[in-house]
């Protein structure tokens, strides 16, 4: 079975004393879970920006991988309250969000600055964790097309730039985040699979397409065959539910033996 990447963006609910436990409870899960152990997840987190020094070595301890929220597109200016990807590879950040619906609505970005952070991340070896979707719930192929779009446009500087390396592009369709429930199995496993798809013929990516928006244990067995894992927000902020979704993974790898 193919190696799933799962784990959570914690936005700004906790504060630094929250977060630092939660990657440890969640770390100490993740160290002893045989999922993990046997290279079929690769766990993650996404703290907000000063816990990230805390966050980090914690995490070490459970093979977590550690990202950031957002980066700026620029390697080092004047840029009040910016963070550059330069000091996010200090501290070992290995991963970074880019493009959320929350940032695009609250915060003016577009299909251009999207695409100055994306290349600005893969220049420094970050893997981008691309977050596209529809904005409107609507029929699976018309969803796909809109996703196809956008990932184009996010990576358009990128590929002028030849950059290469891993990409995460998350699937979040706008219409869900916050929702009761995540979108469709159906839907979901439909536009992960034409993501997948699109993406499977380009050489210079390392891409993986996982699932965002209302996400949370009992997903996974059902979404498993269209995405490549799950982008978790509020129903992971108990860590007994991360350890759920590792059991869900490693039922899915026993499965397929």
């Amino acid at each position: 079975m193919r190696r799933l990447l799962i784990g959570s963006s914690l936005k700004m609910y906790f504060g630094r004393a929250r977060q630092i436990e939660w990657t440890r409870e969640v770390a100490r899960i993740c160290a002893a879970h045989p999922a993990v152990q046997e290279g079929l997840v690769e766990p993650f987190v996404i703290p907000t920006f000063p816990s990230i020094p805390d966050v980090a070595p914690i995490a070490a301890e459970g093979r977590m991988l550690v990202g950031a929220q957002d980066l700026h597109w620029e390697d080092a200016g004047a840029f009040t309250g910016e963070v550059s990807a330069p000091e996010l590879v200090e501290h070992g950040v290995r991963l970074a969000e880019i493009g959320h619906a929350e940032r695009r609505a609250m915060f003016g970005e577009t299909d251009e600055t999207v695409a100055r952070k994306v290349a600005a991340a893969m220049r420094h070896g970050i893997a981008p964790v691309l977050c596209i979707g529809e904005v409107d719930e609507g029929a699976p192929d018309a969803a796909a097309a809109a996703c196809i779009r956008q990932l184009e446009a996010s990576l358009a500087l990128a590929r002028e730039a030849g950059s290469t390396g891993r990409l995460v592009v998350a699937y979040e369709p706008v219409w869900a985040i916050g929702a009761p429930a995540p979108a469709g199995d159906d839907h979901i496993r439909a536009v992960g699979g034409a993501l997948r798809a699109h993406l499977a013929d380009d050489p210079a990516l390392d891409a993986q397409v996982i699932y965002g928006g209302s996400a949370g244990p009992g997903l996974l067995p059902r979404i498993a065959d269209g995405v490549d894992g799950m982008f978790l927000g509020r129903f992971a902020h108990d860590p007994a539910a991360f350890g759920r979704i590792l059991d869900e993974a490693h039922e899915l790898a026993e499965a397929s033996r």
